[in-house]
């Protein structure tokens, strides 16, 4: 019996919707054509990369996670995680990525596979994420695997969001995507959003450049060339998550499932 085609969620840290097509990002906007999709998902408040990661694993705001800077610090109210759920379910998961804050997405042991290396600074950085993603994914077969991409943040803080010099990174970003893409299995479902957009050369403020956010999935179980009328937030991801890993939500999660992008 083959081994389940997996659920992968892919993270390009900073992306703005409006860049995707600004850069040419082929693989992001076929993407689209194949799945569901919309160019005006929500972050939260503060829009900044670990609050906006917390709340996406747990489904939860920061006023309920507690954790509003890039410095971890453990909830005062704990509660599992998309992570922590799938380990509970037997969920082989696995975790590549290139910013170190991110090792607290979910409690010890939950990950079957994880990968470091700090390279969010530099051009190339991506690249070798991909890399060890898809050697992993091919040789380990998880059934989860989360692959974060930071370095399109990185210049959109060294030179601005939408500068040429954040386009060009974007449009190179893409191009390692679609490598990812190629390297899964037809049957694989995908989910690829940003955390959170930006403004000149910062985020974290209620603006719709820094807020607004791209969110893009496909699969089997996925609508096909499919605009998604409702709201999106980033709360919905782990639910949503969890329907295509066939897990169930934790009572307290307050996102849910995009159906709208479901068939049947």
């Amino acid at each position: 019996m083959n081994d389940p085609a997996p659920v992968v969620f892919v993270m390009i840290d900073g992306l703005r919707p409006d860049a995707i097509a600004a850069a040419g990002c082929t693989h992001l906007q076929a993407l689209c054509q194949r799945g569901a999709w919309t160019l005006a998902a929500r972050s939260v408040m503060p829009c900044i990369t670990l609050p906006c990661h917390l709340s996406i694993f747990h489904s939860v705001p920061p006023t309920r996670h507690g954790i509003t800077t890039n410095t971890y610090q453990p909830m005062a109210r704990p509660l599992p995680g998309l992570l922590d759920t799938a380990n509970l379910y037997n969920k082989r998961c696995a975790a590549f990525y290139n910013w170190e804050p991110l090792r607290d997405l979910g409690r010890p042991e939950s990950l079957h596979i994880a990968w470091y290396r700090n390279t969010y600074m530099s051009e190339e950085g991506d690249d070798e994420v991909v890399d060890v993603a898809i050697d992993s994914i091919e040789r380990h077969q998880p059934d989860f695997a989360f692959v974060y991409l930071g370095t399109v943040d990185t210049y959109g803080h060294f030179y601005g969001w939408m500068s040429e010099e954040y386009l060009g990174q974007a449009r190179r970003v893409d191009v390692q995507f679609g490598r990812l893409l190629a390297a899964l299995p037809a049957a694989a479902h995908v989910l690829v959003h940003a955390d959170h957009g930006g403004l000149d050369r910062s985020h974290g403020n209620d603006t719709p450049a820094e807020m607004t956010i791209p969110w893009v999935l496909a699969g089997p179980q996925v609508r096909q060339n499919y605009q998604i009328a409702g709201p999106v937030s980033l709360l919905d991801t782990a639910p949503t998550l969890a329907r295509l890993l066939d897990i169930p939500v934790h009572p307290q999660w307050e996102g849910r499932c995009i159906e709208e992008a479901l068939i049947g």
